[in-house]
């Protein structure tokens, strides 16, 4: 899927992310890439980015990964987040990236999936960086994948 064509997925079924400005950069065989800009709909009363803003550019970062396997799944796919984690440690203020580079282990728990009947469930972590280079937040999802009978 090209990432202006995810971006325009991302308007119809995840509204509230696209309007707080969360953006697919890049998606490869080694990591995802999303970006969120501080804006006057993301901001929180301390003048940074609201968190729940960072947790779902940091979700995005990991489902992606997973959302691209679907698509190539011989069999249909259900996914879900069941748990997550995060760390906040610095305010995050103008543009923040987050970036996950579990593309590997997404791959592996697809291909023990299509081996076995029952579904799976596996941590993937997301990491927001600043413009400066300093980690401002790491969220990490709990993901379960299950084929569809």
């Amino acid at each position: 899927m090209a990432i202006r064509n995810f971006n325009s997925f991302l308007f119809l079924k995840l509204p509230s992310a696209f309007l707080c400005g969360v953006r697919l950069k890049s998606l490869n065989k080694m990591r995802a890439v999303v970006t969120v800009t501080l804006n006057f709909l993301n901001k929180n009363p301390f003048k940074s980015m609201f968190w729940a803003v960072q947790g779902m550019a940091a979700e995005l970062a990991t489902g992606v990964i997973i959302l691209s396997e679907v698509k190539k799944s011989p069999v249909p796919v259900s996914f879900l987040v069941t748990r997550n984690e995060a760390e906040f440690l610095k305010k995050a203020k103008g543009k923040i990236t987050f970036t996950c580079a579990d593309v590997e282990l997404v791959k592996n728990q697809f291909a023990t999936l299509l081996q076995s009947e029952t579904g799976t469930r596996f941590w993937m972590q997301s990491e927001g960086v600043d413009q400066q280079g300093d980690v401002v937040s790491r969220f990490r999802f709990e993901w379960s994948i299950k084929a569809k009978k």
